[in-house]
């Protein structure tokens, strides 16, 4: 999920819904359709249709080290949801394919449940990234030294409105999609590139004083 501001040909987003993504990007708002997505099966499958293209479940379930029926399962929910599609059939069985390899999950103000679907999805996400980073930390000592130089593991605190702290989130995509289009095509990476993970989270924090006194002042 990695949203971005829009771009002139983006749709209008629903009523109640304040983030509007560009047009290549799935902007889902819906409850419903939002918590379809939050299981870890469903966003390893995705992850790995995101890199492959297109795969059939047979192909899934050896990635994955799931079961072909349980990937069969999952990839129609899926489907159902909107997440994914069928490619054009190259055998007896029929590959899938992303709708998009954008999509961001976001809260629809007038929506019942909104915000606990997408709260529940982005914990499940943080998950999946903590293990992630877990399994590199753990590795770290066999992975070759100039790997281990250029990561980085960082924090910050610091007090911002929330037009800044907006401000701040778009700059923060804005670098991340100077490489987007290397991702789909590999012959615009420079000889010397590697796989690279992002992942970061920026919250206004509830527990500082200052925070408490201004919502008590309003």
């Amino acid at each position: 999920m990695s949203p971005e501001p829009s771009g002139p040909s983006a749709p209008l987003p629903p009523e109640g819904v304040t983030y509007r993504g560009p047009s290549t990007e799935q902007v889902i708002s819906d409850p419903i359709r939002i918590r379809a997505l939050a299981h870890p099966v469903r966003l390893e499958l995705l992850d790995y249709l995101d890199d492959a293209g297109q795969a059939t479940a047979t192909e899934c379930a050896a990635a994955t080290g799931e079961s072909v029926a349980s990937c069969s399962y999952h990839l129609r929910m899926l489907a159902k949801h909107g997440y994914i599609e069928q490619a054009d059939q190259q055998g007896r069985e029929k590959p899938w394919k992303v709708v998009s390899r954008g999509r961001s999950s976001v809260i629809d103000r007038n929506a019942p449940g909104s915000v606990h679907a997408v709260s529940a999805m982005a914990g499940m996400f943080i998950h999946r990234q903590l293990d992630r980073i877990q399994s590199w930390l753990q590795r770290a000592p066999e992975l070759p030294v100039e790997d281990i130089d250029v990561s980085t593991i960082t924090s910050s605190r610091f007090h911002a409105t929330h037009e800044e702290i907006r401000q701040f989130r778009e700059e923060v995509w804005e670098l991340a999609r100077r490489f987007d289009e290397r991702r789909e095509h590999p012959e615009l990476r420079p000889e010397g590139s590697v796989p690279v993970q992002l992942f970061a989270v920026v919250n206004i924090d509830p527990d500082q004083p200052a925070h408490q006194a201004n919502r008590e002042a309003g």
